[in-house]
């Protein structure tokens, strides 16, 4: 039997994400007509709707589709801005800032990952990103500063470079914390010093590779 997956699309918006006060149009429009089927690995392809977060290669995973949402809503790109996003994954997130913004660059760790990203992107015919392979916490760094920065993965608290690829007034969604009670907050730069932070919900995201906590010298 064939899955509908415009059905299963439509529920995903109505029983999952307006619920959970996702209520930005152009948010909505965007998960309501990109085939988020597409970036699924094909034995997951049927639970790409589902309230879950699905696996990806290299202990990786998609965020859970509400997740995805709150994060789309809350960075709130305009058309004329620029987007980092640390942490490629599917590509699925890359491909929704890339609808919503003037141009996004994408950095993956793993390189086969980056493939399969920059494959399916290209199906979409989606040519305003920029794809980079590269290890945010040993030495990649990106180019410019960004007007949206966007953290993929889990960190036990924001790295101090993260901090300086977002341009004044700018926006970064992160998770920091612990699991199983991590902390989804968006950070804005007021200035070059000063920021405002806003905690916008708890979940528990994979950590981003090489983020790990150095241990603490104990006496």
């Amino acid at each position: 039997m064939n899955m509908n997956f415009e059905q299963a699309r439509f529920n995903m918006v109505e029983q999952q994400i307006r619920p959970w006060e996702v209520l930005d149009h152009r948010v909505l429009s965007l998960l309501e007509t990109l085939h988020r089927e597409d970036f699924v690995p094909v034995q997951y392809r049927k639970l790409a709707f589902a309230d879950i977060s699905i696996p990806l290669d290299f202990d990786q995973a998609m965020m859970r589709p509400k997740i995805e949402a709150r994060l789309l809503q809350a960075i709130d790109v305009g058309e004329d801005e620029t987007v980092l996003e640390i942490g490629t994954g599917s590509g699925f997130v890359t491909a929704c800032l890339a609808g919503l913004a003037k141009r996004v660059v994408s950095v993956e760790i793993f390189e086969e990952l980056h493939q399969e990203a920059a494959i399916k992107l290209q199906d979409k015919n989606i040519t305003n990103v920029e794809l980079f392979v590269g290890d945010v916490m040993k030495g990649w760094q990106p180019e410019q500063a960004h007007d949206v920065v966007v953290v993929t993965g889990s960190v036990p608290e924001v790295p101090e470079q993260f901090l300086g690829w977002v341009n004044p007034g700018g926006r970064m969604f992160v998770v920091t914390g612990e699991s199983p009670a991590m902390e989804a907050r968006l950070l804005t730069r007021l200035d070059v010093t000063e920021w405002s932070v806003e905690s916008l919900f708890e979940t528990d995201l994979p950590r981003l590779v090489n983020a790990e906590k150095e241990p603490e010298f104990q006496f």
